[in-house]
């Protein structure tokens, strides 16, 4: 039985932090010297999922450069100029497997996941964006997902009142919206779960996931919320990029699960 998959979307143009963007794919701008994507990829592996599918678009070969670089760069180096031969030394190299899948420079958020069909249709897999970090418990809401038997499950969490909004019935979501924050101010966090079904709810390549995918999962009852009321930041602007550096300066980044 393979490894359950950690899908993360990569792909999108990150017009909003444009002064990073312009340069560099969002999920590759940097908090404390590391990538956003992978403080997202350490957080899953803290609770043993290591197996990941990222989602790419803009500035593809960036991201693709940078794994393919990381085992030689984490560590010290013996490089014989002669022959070329590098030998690696020391260094905490992770124990990732990561698949690197092009899914088209403009498609969509449930485009892409449609694209990674292939890669996603041989059980439950989880989902999220490469441009948010949190200290959600992804084994917990692996085990939520499982108890309530529906074909996803997503994580409501608590933020700034300018995104949209999830309203409930019990632990199932009765309305997915991304209109301004109403009611209890639960909104779509990320950090999902899903069964390979969800796929036939995607369309092609134009269909946003936060629209008629989700939408239609919660009206048929498919959809159900794992409520996060911890630390949850997306980082869609340079205050959010400003914000998430101070954390990791200070000493105090909450999503920092790995560290115990």
């Amino acid at each position: 039985m393979r490894p359950m998959r950690v899908a993360i979307l990569c792909g999108g143009f990150g017009t909003r932090l444009r002064e990073e963007t312009d340069v560099r794919p969002k999920p590759m701008v940097e908090i404390g010297g590391r990538p956003i994507l992978w403080h997202i990829m350490r957080g899953y592996a803290a609770r043993g999922f290591t197996e990941f599918v990222l989602a790419l678009g803009y500035k593809s070969e960036t991201i693709k450069r940078y794994f393919l670089d990381y085992y030689h760069l984490e560590g010290h180096l013996t490089v014989s100029l002669g022959s070329g031969k590098v030998e690696a030394h020391d260094g905490a190299r992770e124990d990732w497997t990561v698949h690197l899948v092009d899914t088209g420079l403009a498609t969509q958020t449930g485009g892409r996941v449609k694209r990674l069909a292939g890669w996603l249709r041989g059980g439950t897999f989880m989902l999220t964006y490469g441009d948010g970090v949190s200290d959600v418990n992804v084994a917990d809401l692996l085990a939520f997902h499982r108890r309530h038997g529906k074909l996803a499950t997503v994580t409501a969490v608590r933020p700034p009142a300018r995104f949209g909004g999830l309203l409930f019935d019990g632990d199932l979501v009765s309305e997915f919206t991304e209109k301004p924050q109403v009611g209890e101010g639960w909104i779509n966090g990320g950090f999902f779960v899903m069964e390979p079904a969800v796929l036939d709810y995607i369309q092609g390549d134009e269909t946003y996931l936060e629209r008629e995918p989700l939408e239609r999962l919660a009206r048929d009852g498919q959809l159900a919320a794992f409520r996060h009321g911890g630390f949850w930041q997306c980082m869609d602007t340079l205050r959010d990029l400003k914000l998430l550096e101070s954390l990791w300066e200070r000493g105090r980044a909450p999503w920092t699960v790995w560290r115990g």
